[in-house]
């Protein structure tokens, strides 16, 4: 991309709720530029006047700087070394990834000499619901997240849930000792997360994304919580990260250091 040119984006996964949601935004922010839609089963459907590509090479063709994908894990691991090997830049809205995932990423951009960006949740009250719990967790004895989302999400936690756990370090000694010695319904106190925190996990028509961070203590409690009720919560810090990811070195994982 020359200076003073608008960074053309691609889409993948445009025709599900969040990529139709990523393609409006796009094709509104200014020096943005929608130039590519890829997804699995287009079906000759247009969107934003651009027709939708089956196949990732539409977005080599069309010279997108960046390419923006919110769809299954596979097709992310499938995505990235493609994009790296056109010198295209990522930014991924996917969750399901491992530690090993990420490292791939990491090796894959490095080879092209691209950055990404990858965040689990892209609201920014989300970024900022995880750095208040990260600050709160020295202070309390424990500490749980319930994080719900829409019945079409098909991995549990959700990854806004583990990054959250992540950053939850505990004081010195760790959290008070879990008292249940007997579970009546298996896995009735949830999975077992980073640091200790436990994850419950709720798959509900009707909901987009939610999540609570709930800290105890002697005689009190602090929860923090963070809804979004519509995807184009979403969409200001995807719009972000596709303006800043050409300068980001590597792989950034989260918004916190681009706000």
């Amino acid at each position: 991309m020359t200076s003073g040119t608008a960074i053309r984006v691609g889409v993948h996964g445009a025709t599900g709720r969040m990529g139709r949601a990523v393609c409006e935004a796009v094709a509104a922010a200014e020096g943005l530029e929608l130039a590519a839609l890829v997804a699995s089963s287009a079906g000759h459907e247009t969107i934003a006047g651009l027709e939708v590509a089956t196949e990732l090479r539409a977005f080599a063709e069309t010279g997108c700087d960046v390419v923006v994908d919110f769809t299954i894990a596979d097709a992310t691991r499938a995505l990235v070394p493609f994009l790296a090997m056109h010198g295209i830049h990522a930014v991924i809205g996917t969750s399901g990834f491992s530690r090993d995932d990420l490292d791939a990423f990491r090796e894959s951009l490095a080879s092209g000499g691209v950055n990404g960006v990858l965040a689990p949740n892209f609201a920014i009250s989300a970024a900022l619901m995880t750095r208040f719990a990260a600050m709160a967790a020295p202070f309390f004895d424990t500490a749980e997240i319930v994080e719900s989302h829409h019945d079409r999400k098909v991995d549990a936690p959700s990854g806004t849930a583990i990054a959250t756990a992540e950053a939850m370090i505990p004081r010195e000694g760790g959290w008070a000792a879990d008292p249940t010695t007997h579970e009546l319904l298996e896995g009735s106190r949830g999975g077992l997360g980073p640091n200790g925190v436990r994850i419950h996990s709720v798959r509900m028509r009707g909901m987009v994304a939610h999540q609570e961070v709930v800290l105890g203590a002697t005689g009190q409690t602090l929860t923090i919580r963070q809804d979004s009720y519509d995807r184009t919560s979403f969409m200001p810090g995807v719009v972000l990260a596709c303006q800043r990811v050409m300068s980001t070195e590597g792989l950034t994982v989260g918004l916190d250091s681009l706000l």
